[in-house]
């Protein structure tokens, strides 16, 4: 499943993930009936599960991307945050997850613990992610953090990291990318992309990234654009305002700005329009990414269209 998943990513077929965020309650079932409701899981060529974002009490990540990924027999990201958890919980889990087949994981440093919606909640936070990223490394070489051997060793794991989409310094941002491909990252899912320009800007400074890298893995590794779809005016000036790592084009705030004047369905419109121009051009211009919308899988679906 995973060979066939990093196969697709690796070619030239288009490679399109939704993510999926676990609820805050203990069953995950709603959400599996909302995807078979739109049919979501025949249009995608996997998913990703995340882990508590913004510090906030949801389902386990790797729990819910287990029954995910057993449930629709779709690849799924499982992301793991190393604001819980210290290097023994990580390579438990990971060992752990790989005897239920998930081995594609996403490496998180997390949204601090001080965002938490939980009394006096308290981070581990030993490194940031490319502790995971190395702790992966080990497992991938039959021995773990300490180097000791492990009996039987795991399967391949697929390590995938985070990047920003917009930095006012770019090489900065560069460096960064540079780093977690050091690590053994074998593709990068950057923040939300909101035009070509961009785009273009991140694809280059990824190809560059990987001459510049020491590892050999680099060469195969991938870039994967995030999509976050703007169907109202006020998300679109926060993203821009207070999301560090997104740039959202003043046109594209200036026109939904315009359409919320009309009305909530007027701008629901002139949104979709807008984020369906923005999927496809990226569709078109790269054929990989991530699709990022709050669960909102019938916009997904219809965003991705027919296949």
């Amino acid at each position: 499943m995973f060979e066939k998943f990093c196969d697709i990513l690796c070619g030239d077929k288009n490679f399109i993930t939704v993510e999926v965020n676990p609820p805050h309650g203990a069953s995950l079932d709603k959400i599996l009936e909302d995807i078979k409701k739109y049919k979501l899981h025949e249009k995608v060529t996997g998913f990703s599960c995340t882990d508590n974002p913004l510090a906030k009490l949801k389902m386990s990540g790797v729990l819910s991307a287990i029954k995910l990924q057993q449930t629709f027999k779709k690849p799924v990201i499982a992301t793991m945050s190393m604001r819980d958890k210290n290097k023994l919980s990580l390579q438990s889990t990971l060992l752990g997850a790989n005897d239920f087949d998930l081995r594609c994981i996403l490496a998180l440093t997390g949204d601090p613990a001080k965002f938490s919606d939980q009394p006096e909640v308290k981070g581990v936070l030993e490194r940031d992610s490319t502790l995971l990223l190395s702790i992966i490394y080990h497992l991938n070489n039959g021995v773990d953090y300490s180097n000791k051997p492990l009996n039987p060793a795991p399967k391949p794991i697929y390590p995938f990291a985070v990047s920003n989409s917009y930095a006012r310094n770019m090489k900065s941002l560069q460096k960064r990318i540079v780093k977690k491909l050091d690590y053994g990252a074998r593709a990068i899912i950057t923040q939300p992309v909101y035009d070509l320009e961009n785009a273009t800007e991140l694809l280059e400074l990824f190809e560059e990234a990987k001459t510049m890298s020491v590892r050999e893995t680099a060469k195969e590794a991938h870039l994967i654009l995030g999509q976050f779809p703007i169907v109202r005016a006020r998300t679109a000036n926060f993203i821009d305002d207070k999301v560090p790592g997104i740039s959202v084009p003043k046109e594209i705030i200036d026109e939904m700005n315009l359409a919320a004047m009309d009305g909530e369905a007027k701008e629901q419109e002139v949104g979709f329009a807008l984020s369906k121009r923005i999927f496809d051009a990226m569709m078109k211009k790269h054929g990989k990414v991530h699709l990022m919308t709050h669960n909102r899988f019938d916009l997904c679906s219809e965003l991705i269209g027919e296949v």
